[in-house]
């Protein structure tokens, strides 16, 4: 159970709420040993009675009428206490879910992208849903039958000791067989949960990612070979889950073989010291009794086995991510408003998953205010620039400096929170547009929304659908065409207000006329904003304090439109094809 003390925290937590369920258990537990007891009793009763001829049959009625509403009370009490002992500790182990699948899903926020691309959605899903799970029903219904089952043994085995120590001594005899086998079963639960969990993940990531491609795979007419991939996925998924389960049901046929056992032990052992005259009636109906209140928590052991066998394979995969120190760590923090002077010295930037090198000793001022263009061949840098601006990486070498303060110095909420990002791939979330935009500003009103809508000349298409901006749009705005997704990205970035504006080739689906349009918007929204737009297009950048042109992780050349385009190089040439091409 290493793994699983993961959990001491939430035990600790919620201790006051697990003591009271332990302590309602308990005084369950002991109630429900009053019915045996009495019954034991009545039998006794009944025996002298009919032994003796000069007993009143009135007194014996009554001993037993008082016995049975006793017998009646008593278990109702045990019923309904442990009807609160459900209610403490089950509730308990939905608080501790609730807690751990919000830990989890704030670890994955906080890790960084390089952790995204060496895992696969459908695994990250399944960690958060089916193996919290499993470790749920661990801090819930197996701690509180561990719990039930280990006092009913403390308190039944203690009082058959004071009653007959002999006869308690020869009816435990099967358990050190038991403990035996439920260990040597145990490890092997444990292997093979693991290998299950594993399965049941890669089939996650198989199916998310075929949901998610599902218009490339119809195209390419792939559906038949999709489903027989699939179909083999759960056939190794079915061989591993029918491995596990031939070794678990196991457990409760032994279970009830050495409960069998142990009655049969009590039988003739009981009836022996009964015959010559050791104990009474009374006390073997007691034991027979006992042995079987004992059944179904003996039996429930297995299943405990399994289920905290089970956690711990799934706990292990869940703290593989949440022990995981993000690489990209916030800093103590810069006292002052941002203002957007940025400046980088001797940045390199090197990939360590392919070992790329994207960026090489860039040198560059931006100074607060500025408008950069930047523009080269794909895979040139562009992007990765203002990945480090994100922080959603650090240089390899050299540093990156705001308003003369390191952005490792920075609180990366702080730093965030002053950037309006637009992604060269735009992503809109399964939500109305209006919501979509809002994400920028969550504060922000429908008037404040419509208005940065039309200044991404995104309005006028908007109010066109038929449920206008409370459409609601499919995965990644998948109703929605490149443009659009665009444009609305661009509104969702300008609504928030930055001080620094980021734009990834945010304008490479939009006509020409549009890109005038937002264009123009876009000069009077960020006349004091540090802005930095990447494309691919000259008409995005001419307007530009400065252009930089990007090859190999380096700046090639450097200055603005005017100067750039009287000099041979990579800018010039671009700039005359694309000239040719508008007048054609």
């Amino acid at each position: 159970m290493k793994e699983l003390q993961y959990l001491n925290k939430y035990f600790f937590k919620y201790r006051t709420k697990l003591l009271l369920g332990f302590l309602i258990t308990v005084v369950a537990r002991i109630f429900s040993l009053v019915a045996p007891r009495l019954i034991g009793n009545s039998l006794t009763a009944v025996e002298n009675f009919l032994e003796s001829e000069s007993s009143d049959l009135t007194i014996i009625k009554e001993i037993l009428l008082i016995n049975i509403l006793v017998i009646i009370c008593t278990t109702l009490v045990s019923g309904f206490l442990t009807f609160l002992m459900r209610q403490t500790i089950i509730n308990v182990s939905r608080y501790i879910e609730y807690d751990l699948k919000n830990e989890i899903f704030w670890q994955y926020q906080s890790l960084t992208q390089r952790f995204y691309k060496n895992n696969r959605t459908g695994d990250l899903m399944n960690r958060i849903s089916e193996d919290v799970g499993k470790v749920r029903m661990y801090v819930g219904p197996a701690f509180m039958y561990s719990i039930n089952t280990i006092s009913l043994f403390v308190i039944v085995i203690s009082y058959m000791i004071t009653i007959a120590p002999e006869l308690t001594l020869y009816t435990l005899l099967p358990l050190p067989l038991l403990s035996i086998t439920i260990y040597k079963l145990s490890r092997i639960i444990n292997q093979k949960s693991t290998l299950v969990q594993e399965m049941l993940s890669k089939m996650s990531s198989f199916a998310q990612e075929s949901f998610s491609g599902i218009a490339v795979i119809k195209s390419y007419n792939l559906q038949s070979r999709f489903s027989a991939d699939f179909k083999l996925l759960a056939s190794e998924s079915y061989i591993k889950n029918m491995d596990l389960v031939k070794v678990q049901a196991w457990f409760f046929p032994l279970m009830i073989l050495l409960i069998g056992c142990s009655n049969l032990i009590v039988i003739f052992v009981g009836g022996n010291q009964y015959i010559n005259e050791s104990i009474e009636i009374g006390v073997l109906a007691e034991f027979i009794i006992y042995v079987n209140m004992l059944t179904w928590p003996v039996a429930v052991v297995g299943w405990i086995t399994s289920i905290v066998q089970q956690a711990e394979a799934s706990q292990k995969r869940i703290n593989a991510f949440v022990e995981q120190q993000p690489e990209i760590q916030s800093g103590k923090g810069v006292v002052g408003e941002i203002i957007g002077d940025i400046e980088f010295k001797n940045v390199s930037l090197t990939y360590p998953e392919t070992g790329i090198k994207a960026l090489y000793n860039l040198n560059l001022i931006i100074p607060s205010g500025s408008t950069l263009g930047i523009i080269g061949n794909i895979g040139s840098g562009k992007s990765t620039l203002l990945d480090i601006i994100l922080r959603i990486y650090d240089p390899t070498k050299g540093g990156v400096y705001l308003d003369g303060h390191n952005l490792k110095e920075f609180k990366i909420n702080k730093l965030r929170n002053s950037i309006g990002y637009v992604p060269q791939n735009g992503f809109l979330f399964s939500e109305s547009i209006e919501n979509n935009i809002r994400f920028g500003n969550p504060k922000a009103s429908f008037e404040v929304i419509q208005d940065y809508a039309k200044k991404a000349v995104v309005d006028n298409n908007i109010v066109k659908f038929k449920e206008g901006y409370k459409t609601l749009l499919g995965e990644r705005g998948i109703t929605l065409s490149g443009g659009q997704i665009q444009r609305i990205s661009i509104a969702r970035a300008l609504i928030k207000d930055p001080q620094i504006l980021l734009l990834d080739d945010c304008l490479s689906s939009v006509d020409t006329d549009t890109e005038e349009e937002i264009l123009k918007h876009l000069k009077t929204i960020t006349k004091n904003k540090t802005t930095l737009i990447v494309s691919h297009r000259i008409s995005s950048l001419k307007h530009a304090d400065q252009i930089i042109v990007f090859e190999n992780g380096k700046i090639v050349q450097q200055g603005q439109h005017t100067d750039l385009i009287d000099v041979m190089g990579y800018y010039k040439e671009l700039y005359e094809i694309q000239q040719a091409n508008s007048t054609k």
